[in-house]
């Protein structure tokens, strides 16, 4: 046994992967999910919301203004940024599993309230939709930290890795359910209601029932929600909050010992011994937290805000690839629930063909490759495939050159997904302290919501042409040079990951240093550049 570690500590590192495991991962995974689900499914109703609440009677379809669309995507970030920084440290303070029911509630309560903004007025229906949406991120953004936190501690230190990983590629499912039920929306109101071509008859093309549709999918995300909240509430609290954090070595000791199926000493002795120790009583702001922790904090943040910069940016040329393949047509030739039908599909195909199986492949390899191999391989390959979609940009406009376009932007979300969009969630989890767990992955997945709004809005407005920007939008530098700036992005990416300790096969007591003898076996500012060496032998 290593160190001090308690022994149902060491019997959870050390269990064999059983149905408890993948009971955690459905429970979990649901929450995530959900999240998916909720926070892109508003990108397959958006241009619907302009046809209906922005039609100006003109034979073009009603647009978004350019600042109710970014408020109308951009405002659940900015909840889930808050969420995270909050229900993160909320989590610590209170226990995983009080606060685990409290953002499951909050995201069922306000998705069903997102499809209620009932008005015939467009800034009332956009006030309360945003009003609304900002809430339900606010509760997905407690998923965040306390989900991977959970699933962390719950895990056998062989294994854990892919646990978490599962968890996270829930994420992949939740979007290409939306895709799905949105297909599945569209096609029977377009089946009910005979709606024209819109260059037949186009002031007829969005009926009034097309506002019933953007309601259904809205809504639709509270029930995944519903559906998993008494299994969370069923879940003991994690036995490392339980003995580390609440010191409660006895009920540590009986959740786990039911849940193993075993008998399991509670050492309430070795408990106060560990958690009265000095090295494990610092504060987040403390030297010691900035000693031991700091550089550990600066890289899964950094390394979470660059990634999902270029993860979100996707935005700005994935309307280029669908209307390149033919997936999506011009606006002023379909109806409303066409162009949803035809959004839904491409987003359910991009799904499938990229997305789900970049974050399978991480599930399948992370314990085998390592956290750091796979995420130093993932910001590699998107800096390579971000240039050779900059550099020649105008080749790829070429009619005879789009499918290499869309190989191409295919590649730089697989590795995305087969890379630190995965391991940025992750690793937070498996590096940290218990007392200090979910609030440092909640500090780090706020950072990487920051960077989603960077790359989803901010970018949105470089990448306008510098001659002729779209309406509502001012000059940019073009799509070239912001892509080339992505590259670099992800570059900074590369460097910032070596701050970053790879935590495969050891226990999260070792990594935080938690039951350690002596200062010298806790990772430190110090011995960083000694250990990445070591891991990089070790692991080779």
């Amino acid at each position: 046994m290593a160190g001090d570690q308690l022994q149902v500590l060491h019997a959870l590192d050390l269990a064999k992967t059983q149905w408890y495991h993948f009971t955690a991962i459905v429970i979990a995974g649901m929450g995530f999910f959900t999240d998916a689900y909720d926070l892109f499914c508003i990108s397959l109703v958006t241009k619907l919301l302009g046809r209906i609440y922005y039609y100006k009677g003109k034979d073009t379809p009603g647009v978004l203004p350019a600042n109710v669309a970014a408020a109308v995507n951009s405002v659940a970030f900015v909840g889930t940024l808050s969420g995270q920084l909050f229900f993160g440290w909320l989590g610590d303070k209170m226990g995983r599993k009080k606060v685990y029911g409290m953002t499951l509630m909050i995201m069922v309560i306000c998705s069903i309230a997102s499809g209620l903004s009932f008005s015939d007025d467009a800034t009332s229906v956009m006030t309360t939709l945003c009003f609304f949406r900002f809430w339900l991120g606010f509760g997905i953004g407690g998923d965040y930290p306390l989900s991977a936190t959970i699933m962390s501690e719950y895990a056998n230190k062989k294994t854990r890795g892919a646990f978490i990983a599962a968890v996270f590629a829930m994420q992949g499912f939740g979007i290409l359910a939306g895709g799905i039920f949105a297909l599945i929306v569209a096609s029977s109101f377009k089946a009910a209601f005979d709606v024209p071509p819109a260059y037949e008859h186009f002031k007829d093309t969005t009926p009034h029932q097309a506002d019933y549709i953007w309601r259904i999918i809205l809504m639709f995300g509270a029930i995944p929600a519903a559906l998993t909240y008494y299994w969370r509430m069923k879940m003991p609290e994690t036995a490392r909050y339980t003995a580390l954090v609440a010191k409660n070595a006895e009920k540590a000791a009986k959740d786990m010992a039911r849940v193993l199926q075993v008998d399991i000493e509670a050492e309430q002795g070795k408990v106060n011994e560990l958690t009265e120790k000095e090295k494990n009583s610092f504060g987040l702001f403390s030297k010691e937290f900035l000693r031991r922790h700091g550089l550990h904090l600066l890289g899964t943040s950094t390394t979470w805000f660059l990634l999902d910069i270029a993860f979100y940016s996707q935005n700005l040329f994935q309307k280029d690839v669908f209307v390149a393949i033919g997936w999506i047509d011009k606006a002023n030739t379909m109806s409303a629930m066409e162009e949803v039908f035809k959004i839904a599909r491409a987003q359910t195909l991009i799904a499938l063909c990229s997305t789900v199986p970049g974050y399978w492949f991480t599930v399948a390899l992370i314990d085998k490759m390592g956290r750091f191999k796979i995420q130093l391989m993932g910001f590699t390959m998107m800096t390579v495939f971000m240039f050779a979609l900059a550099i020649p940009y105008n080749h790829w406009k070429n009619d005879d050159n789009k499918y290499g376009f869309v190989v191409l932007y295919s590649l730089t979300f697989f590795f995305a997904n087969f890379g630190p969009n995965s391991t940025t969630f992750i690793v937070p989890a498996e590096i940290f302290p218990a007392r200090l767990r979910s609030t440092c992955h909640g500090i780090s997945a706020a950072s990487g919501k920051l960077g989603a709004i960077v790359g989803a809005f901010g970018f949105l407005y470089l990448s306008q042409s510098p001659s002729k920007p779209e309406e509502g939008y001012g000059k940019g530098i073009g799509v070239k040079h912001t892509l080339t700036i992505l590259a670099v992005v992800n570059l900074l990416g590369v460097l910032f990951t070596l701050l970053v300790p790879e935590a495969k096969g050891k226990s999260l007591e070792e990594m935080s240093g938690e039951n350690d003898d002596n200062d010298d076996d806790a990772m430190t500012l110090e011995d960083r550049s000694k250990f990445t060496a070591d891991e990089s032998k070790s692991t080779a």
